[in-house]
């Protein structure tokens, strides 16, 4: 048995109004075929006859998503200013998690990003959450990076598969879970515990704060318990994206281990 190949639907890119969210990039634009198939609005690719790019227009002629064709300075135009490497759709809007749907899970394990303004930061991150143990991703509606094309193409698509979670004060949301018996872990290069030695198996909430300033004061008092990834050296801390795949990588490596 095999599958029939589609037949492939190209067409000339119209006029009509593009809708629904921007995506750009090479791999996002593959990530949101693979996620959302037809129900992408519209998919460009430029002409010509590069290998990579012909190859995402079979992709999405496999998963039954017309392809337009389009010169690059179309492209370059409605990419608004970012780097689309000849290729952009329009997808459906993101879906949120409401935070009380999270915090009842027996087996949570979340990041929760205080006052992460860099796209490049943010959407790291969530490349992150996913591929180990496709953990949460909290942030608060205020003071952090908002989820654009940037963001986007620097998860490498990945927030197309994320579960995230937006809330309108990240202090009230970790004294919520806090109460609700999640254990909040809040990442602090100058706390005595390293993480290593903290339980991370239960529905744990793990604190990441800006590279500059840290967990805001408030943040930190919700924090159930503090920890460090590694002793102190000549640079204090480290990168946000790179904290959060550290511990991300420790509270995987552990569950795995409880299990077997």
């Amino acid at each position: 048995m095999f599958r029939e190949r589609s037949v492939f639907r190209e067409r000339s890119v119209t006029s009509r109004e593009p809708t629904g969210r921007l995506v750009i990039g090479l791999q996002p634009v593959r990530e949101a075929v693979r996620r959302h198939g037809a129900a992408l609005t519209r998919l460009i690719v430029q002409s010509g006859s590069q290998p990579r790019l012909e190859a995402l227009a079979r992709f999405a002629q496999d998963h039954g998503v017309a392809v337009e064709r389009a010169g690059r300075p179309l492209l370059d135009r409605l990419s608004q200013g970012g780097t689309h490497q000849g290729a952009m759709t329009w997808a459906p809007e993101l879906e949120l998690t409401p935070f009380t749907q999270l915090i009842g899970q027996e087996q949570l394990l979340a990041i929760a990003l205080d006052g992460i303004q860099d796209p490049q930061n943010f959407g790291a991150v969530v490349r992150s959450a996913v591929a180990l143990g496709h953990a949460a991703v909290i942030w608060g509606e205020h003071a952090s990076a908002p989820l654009t094309p940037a963001t986007f193409r620097a998860s490498a698509g990945a927030v197309e598969h994320a579960t995230l979670c937006r809330v309108p004060s990240l202090h009230g949301a970790l004294t919520e879970a806090a109460t609700a018996g999640v254990q909040v872990v809040g990442l602090d290069a100058r706390a005595p515990a390293q993480l290593r030695s903290v339980d991370l198996t239960g529905p744990t909430l793990l604190v990441i704060g800006n590279e500059h300033e840290g967990m805001k004061r408030a943040v930190r008092r919700a924090c159930t318990i503090t920890a460090h990834l590694v002793p102190p050296g000549p640079v204090e801390s480290l990168n946000a994206s790179v904290a959060a795949a550290v511990s991300l990588y420790e509270a995987r490596i552990q569950r795995l281990n409880s299990n077997s």
